[in-house]
């Protein structure tokens, strides 16, 4: 099951397919990969059943990211409006091939179809107060939309709201829910939050080619919304899964699990 979550979206939708962060690469579906989408859907399943909760964040490793030292590369939003209905995914992707991007609802068997470079998951679940509001959060379609930017960047900085990425969003929705109530209404102040929350991006080392080759050859990553001063020194901040973990680690009644397969 998936669906768009932003109806002028939808058009973009079909004619491209929607990636986080992916290429373009068109690959054949198959039987067996369609089986190991829908063994680790169920796993991940089973584990969120497990926690007792009707909502965390959940992870999936799409892409090797080991040279930058990090394993899972794309989150979303995992809920079930009830313990007997079904979980889905909240997540934001890109249109592929272009610079828009679109929130999606999708099963949890779908998370893992777009050919992952594993199949191992990551299940982050938040204390009571903040499940609660997330919750809330995620029943109020046009609350959602409030933090999403339509303007997609790979490699988004995390603190303007010029561009954003998949994680970013999730990132900036979790804001909403930790702040006390009314402080988290934009996404300017979901950065501010999470600046004074002391939330760290990862900072990556990239060369002069690499991005100046970025941004003439892929509409999906740009350069010109980070600092100067660390743009041009080739040190570019990012919303990880990981300084997602490292930060949600640090806050008081956050549990994690991985999910092997």
């Amino acid at each position: 099951m998936r669906t768009v979550l932003l109806a002028a979206a939808i058009a973009g939708a079909a004619v491209a397919p929607a990636h986080a962060g992916r290429t373009c690469e068109e690959t054949m579906m198959t039987a067996v990969s369609l089986g190991h989408a829908l063994d680790a859907g169920q796993r991940l399943r089973e584990t969120l059943d497990a926690t007792g909760s009707d909502v965390a964040l959940i992870a999936r490793q799409g892409q090797d990211l080991s040279k930058y030292q990090l394993k899972y590369s794309h989150a979303g939003l995992a809920w079930r409006a009830a313990p007997d209905q079904p979980w889905r995914v909240y997540e934001l992707l890109n249109d592929c091939g272009t610079a828009d991007s679109a929130l999606w609802v999708d099963g949890l068997g779908n998370f893992f179809l777009d050919d992952p470079f594993s199949y191992d998951a990551l299940v982050m679940v938040p204390p009571p107060a903040i499940a609660q509001r997330l919750t809330l959060a995620l029943a109020d379609t046009a609350g959602l939309h409030r933090l999403h930017g339509r303007r997609y960047n790979m490699v988004a900085y995390p603190f303007s709201n010029k561009y954003q990425n998949s994680n970013q969003w999730v990132l900036e929705v979790l804001a909403y829910a930790s702040a006390s109530e009314g402080r988290v209404r934009t996404r300017d102040e979901a950065q501010e939050w999470l600046k004074t929350a002391g939330y760290q991006p990862t900072e990556m080392r990239v060369g002069t080619l690499t991005r100046l080759g970025g941004r003439m050859f892929k509409a999906n990553v740009a350069f010109d919304d980070h600092p100067g001063t660390l743009r041009y020194a080739g040190r570019i901040n990012v919303v990880t899964v990981d300084s997602m973990q490292a930060f949600l680690g640090q806050r008081q009644g956050w549990t994690m699990q991985e999910v092997k397969k």
